[in-house]
C-alpha cells in the first residue's frame, strides 16, 4: 500500500480519472471495511452550521488572509446555528466530537502517517453514516482550530489567554506572520474546500425522497463517490490539524519550510475536483426533482380546473405563487401591492402576454375599453377585473433590462398584475401554453366568480364588442353573433365617432385602404366627382392597412395635407380596425362557422383579402342594408363608367346600381391572397374563397412590415 504525507494532485482526466488511481482503490477498500453503520440517522445540518461559523470567524483572525466575510453573513450563520434541534443533537454527538478531537491532537502530535491516522478516525466513526462521519470529524477539527485562534485573538488583552498563548508560543508565531502567510493562505483555502464538499454531501442526504429515488442515475453516481469524498475530506482535516500542531514549538526551521503549504494546496486541488464532480451530480438531481415537482404541480392545476369550487381563490392561488406574508398583486390604478382577496368572487379576465407588447396597441385599446367600463360601476357590464399574467422565458436569466421592460409595461396598466413574473411557477407557464394555447399573441382567459374557465380566449369578444361582451362566456359570444348582421356599424364600430353621425344623417360612407398613393389620389378625386354627379352626400375615410407602419403614416399625412378625405390620425385605430376584422374571423371559426354557410364570414374574408392584396380597395355603404365593395382597379373602373349606370342609380339607388356594375366587371379569373392572422388555437385546414367558393390552397406566410 502506497502511503505518503504529501499528496500529488490528480491530473484532470474526466470524472473516471478522478476516482480510479491505484492508490485510491487500495485505500478505499480499507475505508469501506471500516464502515459498519448501526442504522442511526442524525440531522447534522445544525452542527455543520456551527462548524461553518467557527471556521469563518477564525479566518478573520488568521494573519495575511483577506477579510471576505461580511457582518451580514456572520449574522446569517448565527441564525442558522440556533437551529431548534441543535441542542438535542449535540447531547448525542458531543462525546464523539471531543473523542475525535483528542484523537486528532494525539496522533498528529506523534507524527503518525496521515493515511494511518485517517483510517484510525474511520474506525472510531465506523457506526455512523457517511454524512455524520465527515461532519463529526469537521466539528472535532473546529474545536481545536477555534481554540487555537481564540487564544491568539484574546492574548493581548486577556491575562488567562496571555498565559496560555505563552505556553503555546503563539506570540512568536504571530510575530512571524509574514513568513507564515503562504501556509495560512493554503490552510484557509483547504478549509473552504472541505466545507464545500461537506455541505454538498449533506445536501445529498436531504434530497426529498418523494421526488428522487436511490435508483436515480445521478444519485447512484454520487452515492458511489461519497465515501471517497469523505475519505479525502477527513484526510485533509488530519493535514490541517498537523499544520496547526506543528506551528507550536517547531521554531524558524518549520516556519520557513514551504513543503507543508504545497501539501495543503495539493489537497485543496483534489478536494475542489471532488466537489465539482459532486456538484454536477447534485445539479442533475435537482433538475430531476424540479421536473417531477413541475409535473406534479401541473397535474394539480389540471385537477383544480376540473373541480367545482365555492369561489375563485383556490384557482388564483394555484396560478400565482405567494407566501403567506406576501402581497402578490400590483394595483395599477392606486400603484400599490394588494392581496389576492381583492379578486374574490369576481369575474376575472386573465390578460396573458409576454413582455414584448410593442408598440403597445393592445394595451392602449384595452385600457380605453377598461376605463369606459369603469365610468358606471353599477352596471352589470362593469363587474369584472383584469389581471395581467406576464409569461417570460425562464431559460435565460432575469436581468436589469428585463426588469425595466416589465416595469415599463406594468406602469401602463390601470388594472391588476402580478407583482413580479417569478410569482408564476413554471408549471403554470406550461399550463398556459399547453391547455390555453398561448403563443406570443396576447389573450384574455375569462374566469367566472367560482374560478371556472368560461372562455379560453375572450380577447376577440373584447375587440369586437368591448365590455358589452360581459361576462365573456362562449354562450354570450354565440348570442351576440345571432343578433349581428353585416353592416357598417359592425365593421367600423367606434374607430371614428363621426360614422354614427353620418349614418343618422343618411349620408353615403366610403371606407378605403391600401398603400398606393397614386391610386388613392385617382380614386378619391373620381369618387367625389361621381358623388357630385349623382347628387349624393359622400363621406370618405382612409383606414390604411393591417399592421400599419411608417408608409401608412406618410400616406395619412399626405391625405390630410391634400384634403382628399377623412383619416384616422392615430395609427393605433387603423391597427384596431383590422384587428377587429381578424377577431371576427377567429370568433366565427371558433364557433364552427365558415364562408360556405355564413354571410358574415364571407364578408370578413373579402375584407381580409383586400388587405392582403398589393392594390387599394374601397367599400361604399348607406345605412345598414346597402353595401358595395371591390378591389382598387375594379371599383375605380366602375366609378369612371358612372355615365353608363347613372340612370339605373336614379331608379334603384346608388349602391344597388354600383353593385350591379361591379358584377358586370367581375371576371372568373382572379387571385386572392388571404393572410390569416396568427392565433392562439387551431387554424382551419380548409378555407373557402369568398369570391368563387372554391377551396383555397394552404400556405404559411411570415410577415414583418418594417417600412
Amino acid at each position: 500500500m502506497a502511503s505518503t504525507t504529501a499528496v500529488v494532485p490528480t491530473r484532470s482526466r474526466g470524472d473516471r480519472g478522478l476516482f480510479t488511481t491505484s492508490d485510491d482503490n487500495v485505500m478505499m477498500k480499507q475505508i469501506m471495511a471500516t464502515h459498519t453503520p448501526d442504522g442511526r440517522e442524525f440531522d447534522v445540518k445544525p452542527l455543520l452550521h456551527v462548524v461553518e461559523d467557527v471556521m469563518h470567524r477564525a479566518t478573520l483572525i488568521v494573519p495575511g488572509t483577506a477579510n471576505a466575510i461580511t457582518q451580514a453573513q456572520l449574522e446569517a450563520l448565527d441564525e442558522k446555528a440556533l437551529h431548534s434541534g441543535f441542542s438535542d443533537m449535540l447531547e448525542v454527538l458531543a462525546y464523539p466530537i471531543n473523542r475525535i478531537a483528542c484523537e486528532i491532537s494525539c496522533k498528529c502530535s506523534g507524527g503518525s502517517d496521515a493515511h494511518a491516522t485517517t483510517v484510525g478516525l474511520f474506525n472510531t466513526l465506523s457506526s455512523y453514516m457517511w454524512d455524520a462521519k465527515v461532519v463529526i470529524a469537521l466539528a472535532a477539527f473546529a474545536v481545536n482550530y477555534g481554540e487555537f485562534w481564540l487564544v491568539a485573538q484574546l492574548y493581548p488583552t486577556n491575562p488567562l489567554a496571555r498565559s496560555v498563548a505563552l505556553l503555546k508560543q503563539l506570540p512568536d508565531i504571530l510575530e512571524h506572520g509574514d513568513s507564515l502567510k503562504p501556509k495560512f493562505e493554503a490552510l484557509t483555502t483547504l478549509i473552504k474546500a472541505m466545507l464545500n464538499v461537506t455541505k454538498c454531501i449533506v445536501e445529498f442526504k436531504e434530497l426529498p425522497s418523494q421526488y428522487i429515488t436511490v435508483e436515480t442515475p445521478a444519485l447512484v453516481t454520487a452515492t458511489a463517490h461519497i465515501p471517497t469524498a469523505v475519505y479525502w475530506t477527513i484526510r485533509s482535516i488530519v493535514a490541517c490539524a498537523s499544520q496547526i500542531i506543528n506551528l507550536i514549538g517547531m521554531g524558524h526551521e518549520y516556519i520557513s519550510s514551504t513543503t507543508e503549504a504545497w501539501e495543503l494546496s495539493s489537497l485543496a486541488h483534489k478536494i475542489s475536483n471532488i466537489h465539482s464532480h459532486l456538484q454536477k451530480q447534485l445539479a442533475l438531481c435537482y433538475q430531476d426533482i424540479d421536473e417531477k415537482r413541475h409535473i406534479e404541480a401541473y397535474l394539480t392545476l389540471v385537477r383544480l380546473f376540473d373541480t367545482p369550487h365555492m369561489d375563485n381563490m383556490k384557482i388564483l392561488k394555484a396560478l400565482i405563487y405567494a407566501k403567506e406574508d406576501q402581497l402578490p398583486l400590483w394595483e395599477g390604478h392606486l400603484k400599490k401591492r394588494v392581496s389576492l382577496d381583492v379578486l374574490r368572487r369576481r369575474n376575472v379576465l386573465l390578460f396573458i402576454s409576454d413582455l414584448d407588447l410593442y408598440p403597445d396597441q393592445e394595451l392602449f385599446i384595452l385600457d380605453q375599453m377598461y376605463s369606459e367600463s369603469r365610468q358606471n360601476p353599477s352596471r352589470p357590464e362593469s363587474q369584472y377585473e383584469i389581471l395581467w399574467l406576464p409569461v417570460v422565458d425562464r431559460s435565460t436569466p432575469w436581468s436589469e433590462v428585463k426588469q425595466k421592460q416589465f416595469e415599463r409595461v406594468q406602469a401602463q396598466m390601470a388594472w391588476y398584475s402580478v407583482y413580479h413574473p417569478s410569482l408564476l411557477d413554471p408549471s403554470v407557464i406550461r399550463y398556459i401554453k399547453e391547455v390555453w394555447h398561448f403563443n406570443k399573441k396576447p389573450m384574455l382567459v375569462a374566469l367566472d366568480p367560482q374560478g371556472r374557465v368560461v372562455n379560453t380566449n375572450a380577447i376577440h369578444m373584447m375587440w369586437i364588442w368591448g365590455y358589452l361582451a360581459f361576462p365573456f362566456t362562449t354562450t354570450r359570444e354565440d348570442g351576440l353573433w345571432k343578433d349581428e348582421s353585416w353592416r357598417i356599424e359592425l365593421l367600423a364600430d367606434s374607430i371614428e365617432p363621426l360614422i354614427f353621425t353620418w349614418i343618422s344623417e343618411g349620408k353615403y360612407i366610403c371606407l378605403y385602404g391600401g398603400e398606393d398613393m397614386e391610386w388613392i389620389r385617382r380614386f378619391t378625386t373620381t369618387a367625389k366627382a361621381v358623388a357630385q354627379a349623382a347628387r349624393i352626400q359622400l363621406e370618405m375615410l382612409y383606414v390604411g392597412k393591417g399592421n400599419p407602419r411608417e408608409k401608412v403614416r406618410k400616406i395619412n399625412s399626405t391625405i390630410a395635407a391634400e384634403k382628399l378625405s377623412h383619416i384616422l390620425p392615430d395609427l393605433t385605430f387603423i391597427w384596431f380596425f383590422w384587428v377587429r376584422l381578424e377577431s371576427m374571423w377567429h370568433s366565427k371559426t371558433q364557433h364552427g362557422k365558415s364562408a360556405e354557410k355564413d354571410t358574415i364570414v364571407q364578408e370578413i374574408m373579402l375584407m381580409l383579402g383586400f388587405d392582403g392584396s398589393d392594390q387599394g380597395w374601397a367599400l361604399i355603404s348607406r345605412g345598414s342594408a346597402e353595401m358595395a365593395k371591390a378591389k382598387g382597379d375594379t371599383i375605380l373602373t366602375s366609378l369612371t363608367q358612372f355615365d353608363q349606370w347613372k340612370s339605373r342609380a336614379e331608379q334603384e339607388g346608388f349602391v344597388p346600381a354600383l353593385n350591379a356594375n361591379l358584377r358586370d366587371l367581375h371576371t372568373p379569373h382572379h387571385c386572392n391572397r388571404l393572410i390569416l392572422p396568427g392565433a392562439n388555437g387551431a387554424i382551419p385546414e380548409r378555407v373557402i374563397c369568398a369570391e368563387c367558393g372554391r377551396p383555397m390552397e394552404k400556405y404559411i406566410m411570415y410577415r414583418c412590415c418594417t417600412d
